[in-house]
């Protein structure tokens, strides 16, 4: 060490040089315990409850009901693969595959319900048409 880092640690009144300072804050390094006994070690494995929906009830609800398209049929399908990787321990996959399934359900659902409210509006139109046709 030079000379001018020295004259850092010293003070006008009470000159002290580096090595003086280094024996005031030195450190012990501690060593392996002294007794010979065995050591154990506990290892606690922490799971992630993570919650993942796998959507597969109303998959199979919108199979067997709304099955537009076969949207009801993939979404089941991917309800059924967000399961398995959800047994399988990937959470990430098996997120990807729930949020794809929910989508498909979400899809067949809506689809389903506009087709069949289109379907009754014009049921309802036809009968009212024909029931202004007919002479009384």
């Amino acid at each position: 060490m030079n000379s001018s880092a020295k004259t850092v640690f010293s003070s006008a009144s009470h000159p002290q040089n580096y090595e003086v300072l280094r024996e005031d804050h030195e450190i012990s390094v501690l060593g392996a315990p002294s007794s010979q006994g065995t050591v154990s070690s506990t290892v606690i494995n922490i799971r992630s409850d993570t919650a993942v929906p796998d959507h597969v009830v109303w998959s199979l609800f919108n199979t067997l009901f709304f099955n537009w398209c076969c949207l009801g049929f993939v979404a089941y399908a991917y309800s059924v693969k967000s399961r398995d990787r959800k047994m399988v321990g990937d959470v990430v996959g098996a997120q990807a595959y729930a949020s794809t399934a929910k989508c498909l359900n979400i899809c067949a659902l809506v689809t389903s319900i506009l087709l069949f409210v289109a379907t009754t509006v014009i049921v309802v139109l036809n009968i009212a048409a024909i029931a202004q046709a007919i002479p009384h």
